[in-house]
């Protein structure tokens, strides 16, 4: 049987492969997650949608602002020189090439790097888009934070994206419980597989081919 991670335990390696000096986007949902997870010897800066740069942690119980909250509307607490700002100020930032690395969730990533993440087109969906559009074509590195697998059990990863597309092309790395994909211009490679996954069996799970990248150092550049 295959072996998954938790998911704190895959923040916790998103967190040790973001370079320090970086400017971070976490998007809504368990990408928030890498927050509780950054080095406490590095700097590493972190953006959110709605208008603060440098995010700490998430707070304890006894310390909650409900004041201050990130774009999912969760407490959060600022470090020691963040900075407020209007929402047009943030999205400039997006748009305007200012991030190193945002980390997105995803229903579904091609082998081509295109992401779908905001609608699965069922009828009497909501649509929730936010401002994924804009980290995905603004970020230098987008990582993708996700299962591999949905709950009906198909793979998210897949040759192509059947839901309406959020970017095309635009993802680096793409992070799941199973296994670390790099997008190459050869198509997806493993970098990493958990427990007992081999490329074998991850390419058995998702249907496609799989490069074998496992002896690569993770911080290298991949596209």
């Amino acid at each position: 049987m295959s072996t998954r991670i938790s998911r704190d335990d895959l923040a916790r390696r998103i967190a040790a492969d973001i370079p320090e000096g970086s400017y971070v986007n976490l998007g809504i949902g368990a990408p928030t997650l890498v927050a509780n997870f950054l080095p406490v010897d590095q700097e590493i800066i972190l953006h959110t949608e709605n208008g603060l740069l440098g995010m700490g942690s998430a707070p304890d119980a006894a310390h909650v602002d409900p004041d201050l909250i990130n774009a999912g509307k969760q407490p959060v607490t600022a470090l020691p020189g963040a900075a407020y700002f209007h929402h047009a100020d943030s999205f400039g930032m997006m748009r305007g090439g200012h991030l190193d690395v945002c980390v997105l969730g995803a229903f579904q990533v091609s082998e081509t790097g295109d992401l779908a993440n905001w609608s699965t087109g069922a009828p009497g969906a909501i649509p929730a888009v936010g401002g994924a559009m804009d980290l995905a074509i603004g970020a230098k590195s987008v990582y993708v934070m996700t299962d591999l697998l949905a709950k009906d059990g198909s793979s998210k990863l897949v040759a192509s994206c059947t839901y309406p597309l959020t970017g095309v092309g635009c993802v680096s790395r793409i992070y799941t419980d199973h296994g670390i994909f790099d997008v190459t211009a050869d198509g997806l490679a493993v970098r990493e597989a958990f427990g007992e996954n081999t490329v074998a069996s991850l390419a058995e799970l998702t249907g496609l081919v799989l490069a074998d990248a496992t002896g690569a150092d993770l911080t290298e550049g991949n596209r």
